[in-house]
């Protein structure tokens, strides 16, 4: 591929910053408001934002130092082990599995917040008349409608990822663009709205459902997995380093879209708590248009909608490059079935953009029996869980390189790097045990990584038939 075709600083710092400011962004004050206080929500951010920055930086780092090993954080797993051996082959392969599920399946939460706000355009998709009644269950119109139009969208940008990696990149560029000039107008209107009485007391209790008041911990907890979502798309510029101009690019390309999008977050989250009350912010499907009625009227809320769509198809074009991505690259590496290898004429991994499409078609039947608030909060759980896994494996990684000297031959950056990862390792650590303390969320996220074991058994074989014919050419 020459050079001015592949993906130069702006593109990647876009598909970072448009990845992480999706469905996040519109959904979030919703879910955080509900989990803990204000005072609670800001110290999740800022330890959120700190943990991730360090891991912001493992990214960055192991692109420079193992550029061979694009694809993604999870395709470190097989270099925690003996090459070539079972479980090197086996990690690689559950974890690569587990995170191209996870991104399938976070495109229907950014698919269906689409939907959720085209909605403040056409409320029939809202609409509760009965189209369909078979014994208990009824189809609703809305839920009709909204599937037809989350099922159009998804293969829409199907049809355009297939015309070229590259030029879908640039159309993601100016979407993420006009979506951070849009969030940071939006930043200063709700300044001047801003009312503490409406926010109420920072250390506001929260109660569980036994009604017993929870503790400020206990709430940053509660908040830690919700915001992680946030940042979920942080290593999108990774993920794409073996089309990058430069591998340091990548590095820089992740560190300012994770500042970017985190000033967006907090400014956004914590205004719209001092513009809509608790109660009315917990049960609103599109809390940003909502605020922005509240401040300017009906006419700010069309505005607000109207660049909320272009937001989320950027972001959707952004998520579903990734999913393809992902197995085509760790198919490359011997982790994945050698089906997602299959390239069409344009470079695009076409089986692997079919079959990840076709999936995620799936998760979208979710709208038919579930409102899109329900379906986004499902779908959030089993995605940020196989992020959860991958996030640790490199820093461990990281971490395994700094300790052992490896790729520092002059011992230059050693320790900082060495510190740097250890921090992102304890905090991938606190999430894993956060955010799987609950039963359901723990079992969903076995099932998730379980659910590839049917498969390992080919990917075994196509790996040690790989190595059998690089030791034949050596």
């Amino acid at each position: 591929m020459e050079n001015h075709r592949k993906l130069g600083i702006w593109v990647l710092t876009a598909l970072v910053v448009g990845n992480m400011v999706g469905s996040g962004i519109f959904m979030l004050p919703r879910s955080l408001v509900e989990a803990a206080s204000p005072l609670g929500v800001m110290l999740a951010w800022l330890l959120t934002g700190a943990g991730v920055l360090m891991t912001a930086l493992v990214f960055g780092n192991l692109a420079i130092r193992k550029p061979n090993l694009s694809g993604g954080p999870q395709i470190y797993a097989k270099e925690l082990f003996p090459k070539g051996s079972n479980l090197s082959i086996l990690s690689g392969f559950m974890s690569s599995w587990g995170y191209w599920v996870g991104n399938f399946a976070g495109n229907v939460a950014i698919i269906t917040t689409f939907a959720s706000y085209l909605s403040t355009f056409f409320p029939v998709l809202t609409s509760e008349k009965t189209v369909l009644e078979i014994d208990s269950f009824a189809l609703k119109l809305g839920n009709l409608l909204t599937f037809l139009v989350c099922t159009a969208l998804l293969w829409g940008m199907h049809i355009i990822i297939l015309r070229g990696v590259e030029d879908a990149g640039k159309l993601n560029f100016v979407a993420t663009a006009a979506k951070v000039l849009g969030f940071f107008l939006f930043i200063v209107i709700a300044l001047f709205a801003f009312d503490k009485a409406v926010i109420g007391p920072l250390d506001a209790p929260r109660y569980d459902g036994d009604g017993q008041p929870i503790g400020l911990l206990g709430q940053l907890n509660n908040a830690a997995l919700s915001t992680l979502w946030a940042f979920v798309g942080v290593e999108s510029a990774m993920v794409f380093a073996s089309r990058a101009r430069k591998q340091a690019d990548v590095k820089r390309a992740t560190i300012a879209g994770l500042l970017i999008a985190l000033a967006i977050y907090i400014g956004i989250s914590f205004l719209v708590m001092g513009v809509l009350p608790q109660r009315e912010l917990i049960q609103s499907e599109k809390p940003l248009v909502d605020a922005i009625v509240a401040i300017v009227g009906p006419a700010g809320g069309y505005v607000l909608a109207a660049l909320g769509l272009i937001s989320l198809l950027g972001s959707t074009l952004g998520w579903i490059l990734l999913s393809a991505e992902v197995p085509y690259q760790a198919a490359k590496q011997g982790l994945f079935l050698p089906a997602f290898l299959k390239e069409n004429k344009k470079r695009v991994p076409s089986f692997s953009l079919t079959l990840s499409n076709a999936l995620a078609q799936l998760f979208i039947f979710s709208t038919i029996s579930n409102s899109m608030a329900a379906a986004f909060d499902f779908v959030i759980y089993i995605a940020t869980l196989a992020y959860l896994v991958p996030y640790l494996i490199a820093s461990v990684f990281q971490l395994k390189l700094a300790l052992t000297g490896e790729t520092y031959a002059a011992g230059r950056g050693r320790l900082a790097d060495g510190i740097i990862a250890a921090l992102a390792t304890i905090y991938s650590v606190w999430v894993v045990i956060a955010g799987t303390a609950d039963m359901k969320t723990f079992l969903l996220g076995v099932a998730l990584l379980a659910s590839g074991v049917i498969f390992y058994p080919q990917v075994k074989k196509a790996a040690q038939q790989a190595n059998e014919k690089q030791k034949l050419s050596a």
